[in-house]
């Protein structure tokens, strides 16, 4: 499986989410085992459990409006699907790669980057964020900035 271009669901398929994830979810008001039917025929089948959490998933995104992309944690990512995943310019990430803050690999002369290697700068560079902003609240509170 590789990473596709993800669409943003009609109205329509975010309420028919909305109304499959009420039926499906455990709040729903059924206890124990789900079946799932496919909506063009009667077919079952039964799913691990780590499965039907991902639809849960799946369908509360879609019912909130959002695009959904699944990517395996193993995939390899072009350097422009990792600069959309990180939400940077394709040459800032580049740029990231070559100062060596993360990993990636040539085939031939194009770069590609483990999605998981993403992630992990990504959570890094958050937690980098949020501790400049607890500093930054520090020194106004320190200062009487009414922060």
């Amino acid at each position: 499986m590789t990473a596709t271009n993800a669409q943003i669901p009609t109205p329509e398929a975010a309420e028919e989410a909305k109304r499959a994830l009420r039926s499906l979810s455990p709040a729903g008001g059924i206890a124990g085992a789900r079946t799932v039917r496919v909506h063009a025929g009667d077919e079952h089948a039964i799913v691990p459990k780590e499965a039907f959490d991902l639809l849960l998933e799946i369908l509360g995104q879609m019912a909130n409006g959002n695009a959904v992309t699944i990517v395996p944690i193993q995939a390899e990512l072009t350097t422009q699907q990792a600069a959309d995943f990180l939400n940077v310019s394709r040459p800032f990430l580049v740029d990231l790669l070559e100062r060596g803050q993360i990993p990636f690999r040539k085939v031939g002369t194009h770069r590609r980057v483990r999605f998981e290697d993403l992630r992990a700068y990504r959570k890094a560079d958050a937690q980098r964020q949020s501790a400049a902003l607890d500093e930054l609240a520090a020194i106004a509170q320190e200062h009487g900035m009414g922060y």
